[in-house]
């Protein structure tokens, strides 16, 4: 009996995880036109989840996508060890809580290339 309970406590966590995976979404920043300027009001509207995915799509070399926190995004500045994706096609998964995102070539977090995005 015992054993039973342990395995039905296993099967249990294992189709939570299975569930919380699937409701993951993997969002492309600014939709077709891409990670450009102009872009910081592209989350209104949209529901996010923790583990969200969000895909930030440019030319290599034209932009870059920078974790940043509330400071960093206001300023338009790079915290000391953030973390700069500059491939295109980047992916970065979400955190519960606020998740601030900026390009930061001169002028372009400026010209709006950044997003806030609140993740449930």
């Amino acid at each position: 009996m015992e054993m039973n309970m342990k395995m039905m406590f296993v099967l249990c966590i294992v189709v939570l995880i299975q569930t919380e995976m699937a409701h993951a979404v993997e969002y492309k920043v600014g939709d077709s036109g891409g990670w450009t300027f102009n872009t910081v009001g592209w989350p209104k509207g949209k529901r996010f989840r923790a583990g969200d995915t969000l895909t930030f799509n440019y030319p290599n070399g034209a932009h870059n996508v920078v974790v940043v926190n509330k400071a960093g995004y206001n300023t338009c500045s790079t915290p000391r060890g953030a973390k700069v994706y500059s491939k295109g096609g980047d992916k970065v998964k979400l955190v519960k809580g606020q998740n601030y995102f900026i390009c930061n070539y001169a002028g372009h977090c400026e010209s709006g290339m950044k997003i806030s995005v609140f993740a449930m």
